[in-house]
């Protein structure tokens, strides 16, 4: 399938699975013209890449833990071996420091002048 179609068919934009391509993370034949031909797993594979991504892991890691993953599912594959889990969890880990770091930063910004989306009024609701 040509690239506009995975990328509709994948709700990403068409840049998406060219830089995915360049960081080793998705492969695509090419047409005698030089266009990309993905095959059809590819879908499965673009939308696990996002759902990695989304989960804050970087192209080094999804590249790695690719290597382990069945795309359809997200599962083992026959490959997989306990460290991946080991590593994902300590990456789980830095995710959270990293996060819960930033949270006094952002509180510290706020004033009563300027309150966050949570802390704003709420109008009354006229029957």
């Amino acid at each position: 399938m040509r690239i506009g179609e995975l990328a509709r068919r994948t709700g990403v934009s068409e840049r998406s699975p060219r830089y995915y391509e360049t960081q080793g993370l998705l492969a695509a034949e090419r047409t005698s013209g030089g266009h990309r031909d993905h095959p059809e797993p590819a879908v499965d594979r673009v939308i696990r890449i996002q759902e990695l991504y989304a989960a804050g892991l970087h192209s080094e890691r999804i590249r790695q833990l690719l290597r382990c993953m069945r795309d359809q599912d997200g599962g083992p594959s026959a490959s997989a071996t306990p460290r991946p889990v080991e590593d994902l969890t300590a990456e789980r880990a830095r995710i959270d420091r990293t996060s819960s770091s930033a949270r006094p930063a952002t509180a510290d910004r706020r004033t009563p002048e300027r309150p966050t989306h949570q802390e704003a009024p709420v109008p009354p609701v006229r029957p």
